[in-house]
C-alpha cells in the first residue's frame, strides 16, 4: 500500500513538472516601426482598416454615410471621405430588448450603423460590418450600397451559444477571402467568438454551422499589471492571409493566427510592450486597438480613442505600423 502511494504521488509530482514544461511561452513583442496620426476623420473613432489593392480604406464607428481613403506619408495619413448612401437596415432577427438599447442609444450619439469593421475582395466590392445591427453593408466600385442577406440561422446559433447576448458586444470584425466567397465573423466578448458563412448560389449560408469557435473567460490588462481587475476576453478584427485567419485580441494585447476552418489559435504576437511605453498609454485599461491590417511587410493596427487624450495629449486617431515576425506569419 504504501509502495503504491509513494508511486502515485511520484506520477502526480511527474505529471506536474510535464505541465510546467509546457507552459506557453510569452507571445514574441512586435517591433513598432512608425506611427502615424490620422487628419481628415471628422467624426474620429477609427474602427476598421484594410488594404485593397493599393488603397487604403478606413471607417469611423460615428458616421453612416461614408469610408475613407488614406493616403500615407511620412509623418500624419490624410483621410479623404468617399461617401455613400446607405438603404434602411433589414429586419433584425436580435431580440427585442437588444433593438430597443439600440435605439435608445443612437437617440443620443452619432453613428446608429456602428461600423466596425471593413474588408475587401479582389472585386472591388468593400463589406461594412455593422454591430448594431449585426448586418454587412456591401460597397460596389461604383459606390452602390446594399445590405447582404444573412441567414437567420447566424443570430440563432450565435445566441445558442452564448454569444450576441450583450449590448455593445456584438460583431466587431469581419475577414473576406479574395474570391468573396468566405467570410468570418468575430463575436467581440462574453462570449466572445468566430461565424463563418460561404456564399453558395448568390447566398450567404451556414454551411455545416456557422460556429467555429465560442469562449468566455476574464484576464488581467497587461496595461495595469498591479491591479487585480480582470476584464472580458474579446476580439476585435479579423484579417485573411496567406490561407489563415487573423484575430485581433485587444485586451491581451496581442494578434493570433488561428485555423480557418476551426478557430483554434496556432500562434500570437504581443504588442504590449508598444503599447506600454511612456505617452502611448489611454486612460482604458483594455486598450484602444480595434482595426487590424498584415500582409508580408508588416501589420497595421488602427487605434479608436474614443475621442480620449492619451498621456502625451493626442486625440487624433492612430495608426500603429509593426515590423513583421521573423519567419514572417506562417512561422511555426
Amino acid at each position: 500500500m504504501r509502495l503504491s502511494l509513494a508511486l502515485a504521488l511520484a506520477g502526480l509530482l511527474l505529471a506536474g513538472t510535464t505541465f510546467a514544461a509546457e507552459k506557453p511561452a510569452d507571445p514574441v513583442q512586435l517591433e513598432l516601426l512608425a506611427e502615424h496620426p490620422v487628419e481628415g476623420m471628422a467624426g474620429g473613432n477609427l474602427s476598421g482598416l484594410t488594404r485593397c489593392g493599393e488603397e487604403w480604406l478606413a471607417i469611423s464607428d460615428r458616421e453612416d454615410d461614408r469610408l475613407y481613403s488614406l493616403k500615407p506619408g511620412d509623418g500624419a495619413w490624410q483621410a479623404d471621405a468617399e461617401t455613400f448612401d446607405a438603404p434602411p437596415v433589414p429586419p433584425s432577427a436580435l431580440p427585442w430588448g437588444l433593438r430597443m438599447r439600440t435605439w435608445a442609444v443612437n437617440l443620443v450619439r452619432p453613428g446608429k450603423l456602428d461600423f466596425e469593421s471593413i474588408g475587401c475582395d479582389d472585386k472591388g466590392n468593400r463589406y461594412l460590418l455593422s454591430e448594431a445591427h449585426v448586418a454587412l453593408l456591401q460597397v460596389g466600385p461604383s459606390g452602390m450600397a446594399e445590405w447582404l442577406p444573412l441567414p437567420d440561422t447566424l443570430i440563432r446559433q450565435a445566441r445558442a451559444s452564448g454569444m450576441l447576448l450583450r449590448h455593445n458586444a456584438l460583431l466587431e470584425g469581419l475577414a473576406i477571402d479574395p474570391a468573396g466567397t468566405r467570410l468570418w465573423l468575430a463575436a467581440e466578448r462574453e462570449r466572445r467568438g468566430l461565424l463563418v458563412l460561404h456564399l453558395e448560389k448568390g447566398r450567404w449560408r451556414c454551411t455545416g454551422g456557422c460556429i467555429l469557435m465560442s469562449e468566455a473567460g476574464q484576464l488581467r490588462s497587461p496595461l495595469t499589471p498591479q491591479s487585480d481587475t480582470r476584464y472580458p476576453r474579446s476580439f476585435g478584427d479579423l484579417v485573411f492571409h496567406d490561407d489563415k485567419l487573423f484575430s485581433l485580441e485587444r485586451l491581451e494585447h496581442r494578434i493570433c493566427r488561428r485555423n480557418p476552418s476551426t478557430g483554434a489559435q496556432e500562434k500570437c504576437w504581443s504588442f504590449s510592450a508598444a503599447a506600454q511605453e511612456s505617452g502611448r498609454v489611454y486612460p482604458e485599461p483594455y486598450g484602444a486597438a480595434e482595426a487590424l491590417w498584415l500582409d508580408e511587410e508588416g501589420a497595421w493596427l488602427g487605434l479608436d480613442n474614443n475621442d480620449l487624450a492619451r498621456a502625451d495629449g493626442e486625440r487624433r486617431p492612430l495608426l500603429w505600423q509593426f515590423k513583421p515576425p521573423a519567419g514572417g506569419w506562417s512561422a511555426k
